[in-house]
This record gives structure tokens, sequence and C-alpha cells, in this order.
């Protein structure tokens, strides 16, 4: 089984954008919810990323909340593998409370809880930039324009966003994940360490 990896970039705030890679391990059609009226989209199997943004310094929609809620499935279902390396982490360089799981357990809300909560994926990455600045909406573009991505349904995972779509197909391999990471850290380590709180 392959290691979950977290990359934390900047230091100071409890808010942030993250990129989750969620691994789907079997072909599979899903409905989103209410997303375009609860149409079902196939999904095959594969890694797919997702952009989202926690940007509260406190509370459900601080940082570590948001990623611990995302690696945490509804009901008995057991959460995703990198849960426990996220707290341990999150703790050691003292992002978030000390108690950073959902308090009423996890009802699903935003688009990718449909995909998270399913027993046949798996959360293998992610790559949290501390910062208060909205770095969303940028990273997504970034993301939709690259060649190594596939939009299953335009707007998905962007309901506050209607113009983008925040959960795409990856079709690359591990390189392009680790510059992914690397390419963040170089373009948006700056604004992360030096954006006021």
């Amino acid at each position: 089984m392959e290691i979950p990896s977290i990359r934390i970039i900047g230091n100071d705030s409890q808010a942030g954008t993250y990129i989750l890679r969620i691994r789907l391990k079997e072909n599979t059609t899903l409905q989103f919810g209410r997303f375009k009226k609860g149409k079902r989209i196939s999904l095959p199997a594969g890694d797919y990323v997702y952009v989202g943004s926690a940007l509260s310094e406190k509370g459900a929609t601080s940082l570590a909340r948001r990623l611990v809620r995302h690696a945490t499935r509804s009901g008995d279902k057991p959460p995703h593998a990198i849960r426990e390396k996220m707290v341990n982490q999150f703790h050691d360089c003292g992002l978030g409370p000390p108690d950073p799981f959902p308090k009423n357990g996890k009802k699903l809300f935003w688009n990718v809880d449909f995909l998270s909560d399913l027993q046949l994926t798996e959360i293998v990455n992610v790559i949290a930039i501390r910062s208060p600045e909205r770095l969303e909406y940028t990273l997504a573009e970034l993301l939709e324009r690259d060649t190594d991505t596939q939009i299953i349904e335009k707007g998905l995972g962007a309901n506050d966003t209607p113009h983008n779509t925040h959960l795409l197909r990856v079709t690359a391999d591990e390189t392009w994940w680790t510059s992914l990471a690397d390419n963040i850290q170089e373009n948006f380590v700056y604004q992360a360490n030096n954006v006021e709180s």
C-alpha cells in the first residue's frame, strides 16, 4: 500500500487552500447530490484532483478541520487511511485545534463529499497552503488548463464559482503529482508566507 503524503506550504495561518488527490479503485457512476439535478456521472477508475478552500482562522471552516472532515466518511464507515497521519502532522506544525474531528459526524454536503464517502476511494495526497488569501480559483484554472487533466462534468466541485470545475480526472503519472506540489511550493510559498493575517 502506498504511504499517504501530506505537503504543507506556509506556516502561520489557520486558513488556506488545498488540493486532494483522490484515487478511485473501480469504474463507477455517481450522483453528486443535487448537482445537475442528480445526474448520474460516469467516473473511470484512476486519480482525481480536487481544489478547495477553508478561509476561516477557527471553527469548522478552518483548514485543518476541513481537511480532517474530507478524510472522514459518513456514518460508521472507516475514515481514509490518511486521516491519522493528517491529524498528527497538523498537531506537530500547529495547524488546527487538538481535536479537529467533525463534532456531529459527517453529512454529505459538497460535491466532493459524495466521491470521498465511497469506500472505493482513498485520499492519497494532500497539498495544504496556509494562507488567508483566496487561491482556489487560480489553482482551479491552472489545473483546468493542464493537458493531463480532464473535466468529467463542467462545474463539478465548484458550486461557489460556477465558471470553474474543481474536481477533475488526472491521467498523468506520479511525476505529475510531485511536480504539481513543487510548482505550488515555488509559486505560492511567497504569498502564503507574506500575507498578513
